[in-house]
């Protein structure tokens, strides 16, 4: 009865989990860029159960039947990285960012995963803008709601630096409605039809990398992504990313599907809260009733 309370309770946090990170994607239906994010469930303290009977002789033999998992926990939330809708906003300083990397003798499925000849599973590479946050380190991200800050600097809507080919601040010495942003992520002048330079005289364009494991991002909210060791190269020519100037990436959050699970993850903590409920009944009449008897 113990052991059937722990598995019940151990369904309910991780319902909670669940219905915390769908409720999460909702509300972020609206986020520029934003990806949406699913609960890894595992279970745990399994044990192995054998069906045993007695042969013609009166030996006992034992036959595998399988396991019984004693409860369940949220892992971890993976973050779904599939493309988002693009919407036309008009405004110059809005870029949407597209990408549909390939690796050599691998087909992506739907889900972005894909299984090598050997049985290993790759994931479909993704491409990001970089910037620099408030603490001068780079982050990853597909939020692509720009805005020029006082000092005339491209910046994110959460105020990070955007960053160039050279992993340098970007300046815009023009009017926003001057700007022009070619797909391959070089800045102009509209006006003009000259590139704008940096200090040095080198043609400006926005920096997009190649995150080759995209599952090696670690979340840190405002739409960026941390990635641990190595900083990450930038798209080659032949890779298929593009920037759309004047729109933005919606959400991949799919507003039907998100309901229904979270009604699912609801009834699912309801379910086991009556089992807790009921052998919480069962406890106090084996303590107080039959302990008489």
């Amino acid at each position: 009865m113990l052991r059937g309370l722990n598995t019940a309770v151990t369904g309910m946090i991780t319902s909670q989990r669940r219905h915390d990170t769908i409720t999460n994607n909702i509300a972020n239906m609206n986020t520029t860029g934003y990806k949406n994010e699913t609960v890894v469930t595992r279970t745990f303290a399994d044990w192995m159960i054998d069906r045993q009977q007695r042969d013609a002789l009166g030996n006992v033999r034992s036959t595998a039947i399988g396991t019984f998992p004693l409860a369940t926990m949220a892992e971890e939330a993976l973050a779904h990285f599939g493309q988002g809708d693009v919407l036309d906003t008009g405004n110059p300083l809005d870029v949407a960012l597209v990408s549909n990397l390939a690796v050599a003798g691998l087909t992506f499925d739907a889900a972005g995963k894909a299984v090598t000849p050997e049985g290993d599973v790759r994931f479909q590479p993704q491409a990001m803008f970089v910037v620099r946050s408030a603490d001068g380190t780079p982050r990853y991200t597909r939020n692509g709601q720009l805005a020029i800050d006082v000092l005339g600097q491209l910046v994110t809507a959460n105020g990070d630096l955007v960053l160039d080919a050279n992993r340098q601040p970007i300046r815009i010495p023009i009017a926003p409605e001057e700007l022009s942003i070619s797909p391959e992520g070089a800045l102009y002048n509209q006006t003009t039809r000259q590139p704008l330079v940096d200090a040095t005289g080198q043609p400006l364009a926005i920096a997009i990398v190649r995150i080759d494991n995209p599952y090696a991002l670690i979340r840190e909210g405002n739409g960026n992504f941390r990635l641990q060791g190595d900083e990450p190269p930038l798209v080659g020519q032949a890779d298929d990313v593009q920037l759309y100037q004047g729109r933005i990436e919606r959400s991949n959050v799919d507003a039907a599907r998100a309901s229904v699970d979270l009604m699912t993850a609801q009834r699912a903590y309801e379910s086991n809260q009556r089992i807790v409920q009921f052998l919480d009944k069962s406890l106090e009449k084996a303590v107080n009733e039959v302990g008489r008897v």
